[in-house]
């Protein structure tokens, strides 16, 4: 069952009272409409009445997702090339794998276009809101920015949310660079980046290869645990599709639990997984989630910061994990004698002091 993207949280704060969309989809969700008004008034991200406010380094932030904004209508690239240029599978996933590691990217994986990766409608403005994603490439090239430990150790200080938002940029340039080239040599595409995703991005990391979903809904990688953004490219290029990654995080989450228990929302399930819509899982509580966000005045983040693949675990310990997944303890463990709970920096760079 696909997801549809008007049921998002941050879709649902976009929603103005007043308009047509907004009325349209609280009429069919009325139960949300009293917690969604409840939270519009509280302070937004980054702002003034927040517990990390600064009147100098908040903007920082809200600065870079303004022009992220700005550039979102581009996502759909220039216009198509007359000439189609010949090449092999091998050869265009060569240069587009190359491409994205030149621009930036630490992962880069290739799966299709699986109509279950998309949205069923969209939802994050009001002039798509509603609209019916329809499918219409063959391939998906997916990619991961890393962003630094240091910073997402702060979570969920000030410094945490600007490396976020510096990864959701990355990833932005690196997809709107793979689309214009891809275009030019005649074949369709199309970025998926910040405010304009027709595609449920986890969910295609995970298939392409770079991780697995973790128990705080988030894609785990061995190599940099959840200390990635992610970006998307469809296209109609032929390809060499990736596997699915041999690393899974499923049995590790059961007992770590270290994102459920430093989560200060409590939105994060303690539970065993559920059947939802047809696949076991785990359900974050979205609400709680993005109202400690609006609390705290950044995207929080110690869900990141405390999972222990997000802190260079050592490369045998992930090769015993991988061929034994109830190898648990040893991570676990290695990660306890140096963090503790989970790892916290408490100073910022010089330049933002």
């Amino acid at each position: 069952m696909r997801i549809d993207e008007r049921d998002v949280m941050f879709s649902r704060m976009a929603r103005n009272p007043g308009t047509r969309a907004y009325e349209d989809y609280y009429q069919s969700h009325e139960k949300l409409r009293k917690i969604d008004d409840e939270i519009r008034m509280m302070p937004g991200l980054c702002a003034e009445g927040t517990a990390t406010y600064d009147p100098v380094n908040s903007p920082m932030i809200t600065s870079a997702f303004d022009f992220l904004g700005d550039i979102k209508h581009l996502a759909t690239g220039p216009t198509l090339s007359n000439t189609i240029c010949e090449g092999t599978p091998e050869l265009f996933t060569k240069r587009i794998k190359g491409l994205a590691g030149y621009y930036g990217s630490v992962l880069c994986g290739i799966t299709g276009c699986d109509e279950s990766y998309y949205y069923s409608h969209r939802g994050r403005d009001d002039a798509s809101f509603g609209e019916i994603v329809e499918p219409k490439h063959t391939n998906t090239i997916v990619f991961a920015v890393e962003m630094d430990k240091e910073a997402i150790d702060t979570a969920p200080q000030l410094p945490e949310a600007l490396v976020v938002v510096k990864g959701y940029v990355e990833a932005a340039i690196i997809g709107m660079m793979l689309t214009y080239y891809i275009k030019s040599l005649g074949y369709d595409a199309r970025n998926h980046m910040d405010g304009n995703y027709l595609l449920v991005l986890p969910l295609v990391a995970k298939n392409a290869g770079l991780g697995d979903i973790g128990r705080h809904g988030i894609l785990v990688t061995e190599q940099f645990g959840s200390r990635v953004r992610l970006g998307a490219v469809t296209t109609n290029m032929p390809l060499i599709l990736d596997k699915p990654s041999e690393f899974k995080i499923t049995e590790f989450c059961k007992i770590c639990g270290k994102c459920a228990k430093t989560c200060p929302a409590k939105a994060i399930s303690t539970q065993e997984q559920t059947e939802i819509d047809g696949v076991m899982r785990w359900q974050i509580i979205q609400e709680e989630c993005y109202k400690k966000w609006r609390v705290l005045g950044t995207d929080c983040g110690i869900c990141i910061s405390s999972c222990p693949f997000s802190s260079n675990v050592p490369e045998e310990l992930i090769a015993d994990y991988k061929k034994d997944p109830t190898n648990v303890e040893e991570i676990i463990s290695h990660h306890e004698e140096k963090y503790k709970v989970r790892p916290f920096n408490k100073g910022k760079p010089e330049w933002m002091k």
